[in-house]
């Protein structure tokens, strides 16, 4: 995860765009070099985040941060507008050459900090189509964290749903918040009820618990674990321990 500093128009915000551009651009590449297979970029200091569409200087200056990305690395960059403008986060990657979006509600409908938040897998999918945009993949949360689904069957079944009728091309499993980790269980549960669509563990992983995680998956996204508590940055002795344990 590239956790972007608050951008213009949000009401932390403080850097020019220009500098956020450039930390954003040292975090990536200092990932790339310590062995990370993709980058996600996101919005995520933009808080409070709306339930619908983000403003048009937030699209426009995550368009800019994630090119800026794109140049300046070769592994795999995506993208995702929070709190779930999926359409925004998918013509930022056609319009920069992104290779995914995360979308948190892609189906049902979830209550969250921000309200209602309801999926968008008919507008995406059927946009995407428009664009011949197929290679983008999406990448959907089940259950995401900081929120309460509204359908109350089982995980498993709501998981094989974003694989089926909603067309995810990954399903992300989370905690309840940033930083609470996956329930192993449930993850394994997901990931044979979905294959063999992969299954990504979303929040929550340490080094010390990476190699059972990935045991019962295939992938996690990290972001808070690797960043410096003072400066938000991205660490490169974290980032070294934590891309170590993935091979031992």
């Amino acid at each position: 995860m590239l956790h972007v500093p608050a951008l213009p128009g949000a009401p932390g915000a403080r850097v020019p765009i220009d500098d956020v551009v450039r930390r954003v651009v040292e975090d990536a590449t200092l990932l790339q070099d310590t062995g990370f297979t993709a980058l996600l970029v996101e919005n995520f200091h933009d808080v409070p985040f709306p339930a619908g569409d983000a403003a048009p200087e937030t699209i426009a200056s995550m368009a800019v941060v994630t090119r800026a990305v794109r140049e300046a690395v070769e592994i795999p960059v995506g993208v995702q507008v929070l709190r779930n403008d999926a359409l925004a986060g998918l013509g930022i990657a056609v319009a920069t050459g992104a290779s995914f979006v995360r979308v948190n509600v892609l189906a049902g409908a979830a209550v969250t900090d921000q309200g209602l938040v309801q999926g968008c897998a008919d507008v995406l999918l059927r946009r995407r189509a428009a664009l011949g945009a197929d290679d983008v993949m999406i990448l959907a949360d089940v259950d995401v964290k900081h929120a309460t689904s509204l359908d109350s069957r089982p995980l498993v079944e709501r998981a094989a749903d974003l694989a089926t009728r909603a067309g995810a091309d990954a399903v992300l499993v989370t905690g309840r918040a940033t930083g609470a980790p996956v329930d192993l269980d449930e993850l394994a549960e997901v990931s044979r009820a979905v294959a063999p669509v992969p299954v990504l563990a979303a929040s929550g992983t340490t080094p010390d618990s990476l190699r059972a995680t990935l045991d019962r998956c295939a992938g996690a996204l990290v972001g808070s674990a690797l960043e410096d508590e003072t400066t938000g940055r991205i660490d490169r002795v974290r980032a070294v321990t934590y891309r170590e344990r993935t091979t031992r």
